[in-house]
């Protein structure tokens, strides 16, 4: 006869059966492999790495040019005007005198800003190229006697701040090279002696209309030349070659004088030559014309 089971021992059954389900449905609804390997939390995203700014390098170079022409021009009898133009440039309070002992007359005809090398807690140095002349002045006639106007370097300190470039103190004075480097050996274009004799008088007669004033009726339909100014003479054209090429778009290069400010000086030119064709007959007509080699 099958004995009856002890009480506590089908308890025991049926609580293991009833977890067993339990186990089951678990992982159905939280996915076994999270039980394995459980899930990380959210990584938080990078943030993203910020682009140094450049430096404004063009402002840089407007105050610095601004301040060379303002700091390098004197006049002892105007030096108000001097103080008014450099405190432009520098910061408020600032020396608008720079140095400067009240003597003397000087002119600046032109300025070149350069390079711009960046230091710092946002400071620069700008190379500014500037073109003088000393002027005689009547009341130290002998200090200061008139001289040739010469080129000279300025290196001005400048800061960026509240979203400006200012000039932060004294410049200093650089030297220019007499000379510049030499230059490398560029390509030469072949000449195509034919089309350069065929096409001699056109080029000739487009550079007379050039200084003329009327080059509409010697270029190609569409092409778009300015004049020279008035008082540009031509004297000749000295040499004329077309480059070898093919098609109907064809370059070359000119050489011409010209007489202007009581002399005469040689250019180069390159023309560009269009063959224009029409039923009765096809010729080359100048497109376009560039000053230099290139």
């Amino acid at each position: 006869m099958p004995e009856d089971e002890n009480s506590g021992v089908v308890f025991a059954r049926r609580f293991g059966r009833g977890l067993l389900w339990l186990v089951v449905i678990l992982a159905a609804v939280t996915g076994v492999r999270s039980w394995v390997a459980p899930s990380k939390g959210e990584t938080p995203a990078a943030e993203p790495a910020q682009t140094k700014q450049a430096y404004p390098e063009q402002e840089a170079q407007a105050v610095a040019g601004r301040f060379a022409r303002a700091y390098l021009g004197w006049d002892e009898t105007q030096a108000e005007e001097r103080e008014q133009l450099l405190a432009s440039v520098l910061p408020a309070g600032a020396d608008t005198a720079m140095g400067w002992d009240g003597h003397g007359r000087q002119s600046v005809l032109a300025v070149q800003p350069g390079a711009v090398t960046t230091g710092r807690g946002h400071q620069a140095r700008v190379r500014v190229d500037a073109l003088i002349k000393t002027e005689a002045t009547e009341k130290a006639e002998k200090k200061a006697t008139e001289e040739p106007a010469r080129w000279i370097g300025l290196d001005v300190p400048v800061v960026e701040t509240a979203g400006r470039i200012v000039v932060t103190g004294q410049p200093g004075l650089v030297g220019i090279p007499a000379t510049g480097p030499e230059a490398p050996d560029l390509p030469a274009a072949n000449t195509d002696q034919d089309l350069s004799t065929a096409t001699e008088d056109t080029v000739d007669t487009f550079f007379s209309a050039y200084a003329g004033g009327d080059v509409d009726t010697v270029t190609a339909p569409g092409a778009k030349v300015p004049a020279l100014p008035v008082g540009i003479q031509y004297e000749a054209l000295t040499s004329w070659s077309a480059d070898t090429g093919s098609g109907d778009d064809r370059t070359g290069t000119a050489h011409v004088t010209w007489a202007l400010g009581g002399a005469t000086v040689d250019q180069v030119y390159r023309v560009h030559l269009t063959r224009v064709s029409s039923p009765d007959a096809e010729r080359w007509q100048v497109s376009d014309v560039l000053g230099g080699s290139l």
